[in-house]
């Protein structure tokens, strides 16, 4: 009896191309060029391994390579991406806080490129100190005597506490225990300062007498906190720095204040709601000032301390402050961003985040109209889309509860669908070769335009074809 005949599995049948044929094609060159030998042929491998349990892929030289040369592209690609904040929170934490202007920009390239005098005294040719840099503008601008930067805010107050109130009480205010963003809390970074919190008040009620009564020989801070992302309202009571300082000084006792998103100009000069600026903070009689350089500042993420000189000479000698001590790259961005302030006049323009801040809805319902029939086109009869007037915030913890007249395009499935539609179309925004990034909100995805300018609306309309794929 004749044996039955063996017919090869598929997958048996089917013949790769060898490693060394692929790399050996004159298209894989350029690969090797980009990518280098080591990371091609291991790009080259896994290509084949991948189509060896896949029967029906096409394994010719071409198509194989052109997997190579998406693997490579894949795996070479940058973790952090450019996207399009459409969230309508200008200063948006997650999505990187203040966008600088272009003087910055060219500043930082600069210092990445070469050589900086970061901590070199060009005059003297002796070794000099990287608050220099800036210091001058941050004098002028805060009225403080001396200044220390640090690589955030919160960096800034535990630098600050850990300078000043180790093993020590520091006075503060239960309605102003705030969590400022990714669960850090005030109380947490006063412990790991190993300064030691005193409350006095109540959450919606604090009087002088509570400060004072709460004084003592271990006393070494009263501190004030800016309330971030919140504000206290109806039956309340708050012990302002004109009543605060005049006890501080009585007792001899320094007053810190935390005013985390400082402003180093007077908002409403451009049509916005008044922030404390650290001026008038400064002014008041703050013996030392904390703030961020990312948030209302328009700068690169940091932390400034500002106040008394002989308070901030201690901080500087503290070990900790070469630990949280910024970069080049930070003071290159800064300085000049600093200087666009010399020029109040013509800041709205300049600054990038003031720009975005003080923008009339009228631009952005502008664009709106543009945008409408070209995403209704893409997304079809599945869905209704309206431009609409929305409501923009500042973000970062600034002016919690004023927003911005705004503009934008909302989303609406048109009728009842499977699943999660909202979801889908935000994954579809997401998946865009620059990521579109809005909110949903009352059953709707809203795009808020006020992020978007004028000038990028022609290359984010460009890339909008491929919702409809």
């Amino acid at each position: 009896m004749t044996a039955p005949l063996e017919v090869p599995s598929t997958a048996s049948q089917r013949r790769l191309p060898a490693v060394h044929v692929l790399l050996a094609q004159p298209q894989c060159q350029p690969l090797v060029k980009q990518y280098g030998r080591e990371q091609t042929t291991n790009a080259v491998r896994a290509v084949l391994d991948t189509l060896r349990a896949a029967p029906a892929a096409d394994t010719s030289l071409d198509a194989v390579l052109v997997q190579v040369a998406a693997a490579l592209a894949h795996d070479n690609e940058s973790s952090m991406r450019p996207l399009y904040n459409l969230t309508g929170t200008v200063l948006h934490t997650n999505l990187g806080r203040a966008l600088l202007p272009d003087e910055a920009i060219a500043a930082v390239v600069d210092a990445m490129r070469w050589p900086m005098n970061l901590e070199w005294d060009i005059e003297t040719g002796k070794r000099g100190d990287r608050d220099s840099l800036v210091e001058e503008q941050l004098l002028a601008l805060t009225g403080a005597e001396a200044v220390t930067v640090v690589n955030n805010n919160a960096a800034a107050v535990l630098l600050l506490l850990a300078t000043l109130a180790t093993h020590k009480e520091v006075i503060v205010s239960r309605g102003e225990l705030v969590e400022i963003g990714g669960a850090f809390r005030i109380p947490d970074i006063m412990s790991r300062a190993g300064a030691v919190l005193r409350e006095v008040g109540s959450t919606n009620r604090t009087h002088l007498h509570d400060y004072d009564d709460a004084i003592g020989p271990d006393t070494a801070l009263l501190m004030k906190v800016h309330c971030s992302n919140y504000a206290i309202t109806g039956f309340t009571k708050a012990i302002e720095l004109d009543e605060l300082v005049p006890l501080a000084r009585a007792r001899g006792i320094p007053v810190a204040v935390d005013l985390g998103s400082g402003t180093l100009v007077d908002l409403e000069r451009y049509g916005l709601p008044h922030e404390t600026t650290v001026r008038e903070t400064i002014a008041a009689g703050a013996d030392l000032v904390t703030f961020s350089g990312d948030k209302l500042l328009g700068g690169p993420q940091c932390g400034i301390i500002a106040g008394r000189a002989d308070l901030i000479a201690a901080i500087k000698k503290h070990p900790l402050k070469r630990a949280l001590r910024v970069g080049k790259l930070t003071l290159a961005a800064l300085e000049p961003v600093l200087n666009l302030y010399r020029a109040p006049d013509l800041l709205a323009e300049r600054l990038t985040t003031l720009r975005l801040l003080t923008r009339p809805a009228g631009q952005m319902q502008a664009i709106a109209a543009t945008l409408l029939p070209q995403f209704q086109t893409l997304l079809g009869a599945d869905w209704i889309v309206t431009a609409e007037p929305m409501a923009s915030q500042i973000g970062s913890g600034a002016l919690p509860v004023n927003v911005l007249p705004s503009y934008g395009l909302v989303m609406r499935p048109a009728s009842r669908q499977r699943g999660n539609p909202l979801g889908r179309l935000e994954q579809r925004l997401r998946a865009l070769p620059r990521p579109v990034i809005g909110r949903v909100q009352d059953d709707a995805l809203w795009l808020d335009l006020r992020c978007l300018e004028e000038g990028h609306v022609a290359d984010f309309s460009a890339q909008l074809h491929q919702l409809a794929a």
